[in-house]
């Protein structure tokens, strides 16, 4: 029987994670957009007093895994929710529990932390992780739409106008 372990990452996984990113990002047919360097890894997740967290899975001591995540939070609830920025397991991995037991760690963080609720988005065209988030109770949620600003956008609207 293998031994499935999650644990915090740490300052010493920060190439692991960013080769974790990268994987990701190849997976998610976007690999030009992931820009991070160990720096950014660096100053966010093992900072002080970081915002953002990370997890590891590993198996039989082989990293096969990870999760970031960050706390948001709920006017209408008066609570903190946790917000799961990434998951990704290993091709290798997948299909043997490495996953649910990374959102179980994940539920458990945002009940130990009192969280109102847990929510992560994920890919329209990912049809193996959407059966497999259903599998678990998850329910999407298709009231809202999610928008994002980057770039020349960004840097448009955070100019004061004379």
């Amino acid at each position: 029987m293998s031994q499935l372990i999650i644990r915090p990452a740490t300052e010493q996984d920060i190439a692991l994670i960013l080769h974790f990113v990268r994987e990701l990002a190849i997976y998610e047919k976007a690999e030009d957009e992931a820009k991070a360097t160990p720096e950014h890894i660096r100053r966010t997740l093992f900072c002080e007093h970081p915002a953002v967290f990370g997890l590891i899975c590993e198996v039989d001591g082989k990293a096969v895994g990870f999760a970031v995540y960050f706390f948001n939070f709920s006017t209408w609830q008066g609570q903190h929710g946790l917000y799961l920025e990434d998951l990704y397991v290993t091709p290798d991995a997948r299909g043997h529990g490495a996953g649910k037991a990374l959102l179980q760690r994940l539920a458990q963080i945002a009940l130990e932390k009192d969280c109102g609720r847990f929510e992560w988005s994920c890919l329209d065209w990912n049809t193996p992780s959407l059966k497999f988030y259903d599998s678990l109770g998850a329910l999407p949620q298709t009231e809202w739409i999610r928008y994002r600003m980057t770039g020349d956008a960004l840097q448009t609207l955070a100019q004061p106008k004379a």
